[in-house]
């Protein structure tokens, strides 16, 4: 399997490399800036480019774009992803479209040498490896950030039935409960869909739109 290695660190990329060659790959180049990682993938059309998320030429996210670069323009290059720190936005941004051929790992996991192996060759056989506190991290932040998963069983069945149109007083009916008890329902998935009362907004509506989001 044929591999370029870009990183900025020269003991970093060196001690990549080292490891790389140990284990049957083929590192048929180096790079240690963004541009240059870019022009040999270009050159050698490897399987793999591993590439440090921050390199020059401004050390800030110049690899990463080269990595979505590479995606775009070599789509038969599969890209590891490499971070000093668990960055949410750059892992996302990474995995926006697919996850095939794609990997994220912290730097840290380079030291488990068998496992770092692995993940860089089921990324050039086209699958994905992702670092376990980065998969355990953005969990989190799908659960922060969908509302709905507040929401009791039933509360869920309330919007549900909102969502195909009933009223209270049908969902009443349908629910056998009283239509006291799906107002304090509707007025508690407001509430937790943070959806304050204003003149402008169908509170209703903006609930419904939520549901069939999610």
């Amino acid at each position: 399997m044929r591999v370029v290695v870009a990183d900025d660190s020269v003991l970093l990329r060196e001690g990549i490399v080292r490891i790389l060659a140990d284990s049957g790959f083929d590192v048929v180049a180096q790079a240690g800036d963004a541009d240059d990682l870019v022009r040999k993938v270009a050159a050698h059309k490897p399987d793999v480019a591993i590439v440090d998320v921050r390199m020059p030429p401004t050390n800030t996210d110049d690899g990463l774009r080269a990595a979505q670069k590479i995606r775009a323009e070599y789509p038969n290059c599969g890209v590891l992803v490499l971070s000093q720190y668990i960055e949410e936005g750059y892992a996302l941004e990474l995995l926006s479209e697919n996850a095939e051929g794609v990997g994220y790992l912290l730097k840290d996991r380079v030291a488990d040498v068998e496992r770092f192996t692995e993940s860089v060759r089921r990324v050039g056989e086209g699958g994905s490896a992702l670092d376990p506190e980065v998969v355990a991290q953005l969990l989190g932040r799908r659960r922060r950030e969908d509302p709905l998963e507040e929401l009791s069983p039933r509360e869920r069945e309330v919007l549900e039935l909102m969502a195909e149109g009933r009223s209270n007083h049908a969902i009443a009916e349908a629910m056998v409960v009283t239509e006291r008890a799906v107002e304090k329902h509707v007025t508690s998935i407001f509430g937790k869909l943070k959806l304050p009362p204003t003149a402008e907004d169908h509170r209703r509506v903006l609930a419904v739109l939520r549901y069939l989001r999610a």
